[in-house]
């Protein structure tokens, strides 16, 4: 279970060291003293420096240190990381130009601080260092030294300045210089044990036993786990003490994906700026013995308010648009809801069971595709492009019972009307999984994060919160009788609602072409039109009082089996023209994010998809206008569009870390601030006046 993370330095931090990445060497070989490194992005925030412990010595251990200094005279209080940031940040990467048969040893630091945020979908913890700090580096010395003729040790090092707001990549060429106050800082780092420590993985949890004497003083331990995605920094670490020994439950990472570790290793803090470095091999843990009390941790949100917005969330998205289609099926099923009280509930509880289930085995498969590592969020079902052409081909067959080409009793027609309601239920969730109402978003983004129970509960309650108005309507005789009385209208009625069915049908292809291309597009088409006229066939037969059904398959046999073969050899990735948006977007990615904010100009990322009805909604109201692309262009804001119709990990992996489970997403970015979120439903004017308030 994975914290998203609502600051923006999750995502800007990954880009920032990718961008670092790019501009480093190779190998440590490749910084000779003789060729000069320039570093790009400087080490203003955090200064840095390499000192040496005296005079190398052959064939003994030398003590190098990198001095971390930050930089007090802006008034910024910037801080660095440990080996293992957290959840966020980036730890050093160092590398030394030493002499043939010198080795560095692995740096030693300090024990680091906890840094937490708290959020709504969960909170965020971070490892770092306030003030100045310091890092030692062990290099074994080879067995030829000439101290007289030595060229002092130079090297590369990057690393992350980050306040509690903004983060800046830094880097710096080193060069040994003599000096510093080794012993104290040495006294600083975190010893390592003497005794070997033991973990083991027990369900969802990760127990580590730490030799540790009963008179040692624990007044806030923590465990600073140097795995790396093992386990949940925030969440609270449960101890034991039992004699001589320290043991120390802690939630494992939904990343942990690829079996148990060999090994693991990390700092135990005890509290009060002391503690000791441990190595852990797998082993037998007894979690027993008298606990140890820590310091309350941050509080999450409770599971009754994210329930809450679930079922707030769940009801609107029926005056969503991305559902507004389906609403015709609804409402030939709650007007003819008034012909019995009996009737009435019976559809109330099957629809309502359709729209649970449609819901709970959506949100079930989304968290079962998560945890075996594929990056996947609300409504993942509408990027496969065998997943749209099934809809086209029941949104298809509806139209055309809707139309009285055929009948088909257990979709809301005269009879059956139990099962007629439930197949009703699950196409409403279905259309309805492409939006992320203002209430549901924080829920559904949650519901990635929690145990699995707890997510499927409001997976449920989302459901219930979209069957709610029906449900009522069947139960609640008073809301029933404001309805139409069922008559010869119902037949006109079905007949009018074929046509935002065609309409479904119709934006279904539409997306077809932007998933797979026009070829794809025609086969399908080709599919659908042997379907509709095998349907027709049936038809003619229900009206002549023959056996109808056999001729259905018999005609639509061969259509799909051409369907079947043509259409994944004619499947070609399409990827976004943002050329014809009128706001000249840059495409989305942690790195584009990043260097558009180190402009210092004003940002604006919104994430869409061709599936979102919303999304579509939002670009011609509030975006995709002339006087929004004026105001941007007179404010000097940079746009980024992240197009979520194909899937894209980086995209679903940054949405996660908003906190948001789907799109559509806007984000806007002020100078140096962090994002804002926007609401899911734009007015006409609300970019506009943001960009104008910048002039």
């Amino acid at each position: 279970m994975f914290r998203s993370a609502k600051l923006w330095f999750v995502a800007s931090a990954l880009a920032l060291s990718a961008m670092m990445g790019a501009f480093a060497p190779a190998s440590a070989q490749d910084i000779a003293p003789e060729i000069p490194i320039q570093e790009v992005f400087g080490d203003d925030n955090i200064s840095v420096e390499l000192r040496a412990d005296g005079m190398p010595v052959a064939g003994e251990e030398w003590l190098l240190a990198l001095r971390f200094s930050p930089d007090t005279s802006s008034g910024e209080e910037w801080h660095g990381y440990w080996s293992n940031p957290g959840d966020a940040g980036q730890g050093m990467d160092l590398r030394l130009n030493l002499p043939e048969a010198w080795e560095m040893g692995e740096p030693l630091y300090p024990v680091p601080q906890r840094f937490v945020q708290e959020l709504e979908s969960g909170d965020l913890m971070n490892h770092i260092y306030k003030g100045a700090f310091t890092v030692l580096v062990p290099v074994k010395v080879g067995a030829n030294v000439d101290n007289t003729t030595r060229t002092p040790v130079t090297g590369f090092v990057q690393y992350l300045a980050c306040t509690d707001e903004i983060c800046v990549p830094q880097d710096a060429v080193l060069r040994e210089t003599q000096g510093g106050d080794f012993a104290r800082w040495q006294a600083e780092i975190a010893p390592l044990l003497d005794a070997q420590a033991s973990f083991a993985i027990v369900g969802t949890t990760l127990r580590i036993a730490v030799p540790l004497p009963a008179e040692v003083e624990l007044t806030d331990p923590h465990v600073f786990v140097g795995n790396e995605r093992l386990v949940m920094y925030a969440d609270p670490q449960q101890f034991r003490r039992d004699a001589d020994s320290l043991s120390v439950e802690i939630p494992l990472s939904d990343w942990v994906n690829e079996g148990e570790p060999d090994a693991v290793s990390g700092i135990l803090s005890f509290g009060d700026g002391a503690g000791v470095r441990f190595e852990a091999s797998e082993g037998e843990v007894a979690f027993s013995g008298e606990k140890v009390a820590t310091l309350a941790a941050p509080a999450t949100p409770p599971l009754w308010t994210l329930i809450l917005g679930a079922l707030v969330g769940g009801l609107i998205l029926n005056i969503m648009p991305c559902v507004f289609p389906i609403l015709s099926l609804k409402a030939i099923s709650l007007a003819r809801a008034g012909e019995s009280e009996a009737q009435a509930r019976s559809e109330g509880l099957a629809y309502t069971a359709g729209v649970v289930l449609a819901c709970v085995a959506l949100g079930g498969l989304m968290l079962a595709l998560r945890a075996a590592g594929e990056q996947v969020g609300w409504a993942f079902q509408l990027q496969s492009p065998g997943v749209v052409i099934a809809l086209l081909v029941l949104a298809s067959v509806i139209t055309a019972n809707f139309a009285g080409l055929f009948e088909l009793p257990s979709i809301d027609t005269g009879e059956s009307h139990g099962r007629g309601a439930f197949a009703t239920g699950i196409l409403a969730a279905i259309a309805a999984t492409p939006c992320t109402g203002p209430f549901m978003a924080a829920a559904l983004g949650a519901a990635l994060l929690l145990p699995v129970p707890q997510a499927l509960i409001l997976f449920g309650t989302l459901g219930l919160g979209l069957a709610l108005p029906f449900l009522l309507i069947g139960f609640v005789p008073a809301v029933r009788r404001m309805l139409p009385k069922p008559g010869l209208w119902m037949e006109r009625f079905r007949r009018i609602m074929a046509i935002p069915m065609g309409l479904t049908a119709l934006a279904l292809i539409w997306l077809i072409v932007q998933l797979g291309g026009r070829g794809f597009a025609m086969f399908a088409l080709v599919m659908v039109f042997g379907v509709i006229l095998a349907l027709a066939v049936v038809g003619k037969l229900q009206n002549a009082g023959k056996m109808a059904w056999p001729a259905f398959g018999l005609i639509a046999a061969p259509f799909l089996i051409f369907g079947a073969f043509a259409l994944p050899a004619s499947y070609t990735v399409q990827t976004a023209d943002l050329s014809k948006s009128l706001l000249n977007p840059r495409a989305f990615s942690n790195a584009a994010l990043a260097e558009a904010r180190a402009t210092g100009q004003p940002v604006f990322v919104w994430f869409t998809a061709d599936w979102c009805v919303t999304c579509k909604v939002n670009e011609s109201v509030a975006i995709e206008r002339e006087v929004t692309a004026n105001a941007f262009k007179e404010a000097g804001v940079i746009a980024l569009v992240g197009d979520w119709t194909q899937r894209d990990e980086e995209i679903t992996m940054f949405l996660s870390e908003q906190g948001a489970a789907g799109v559509p997403l806007y984000l806007w970015y002020e100078p140096g601030e962090d994002a804002e979120q926007l609401p899911q439903v734009l007015t006409p004017d609300m970019l506009i006046q943001r960009a104008q308030a910048r002039r």
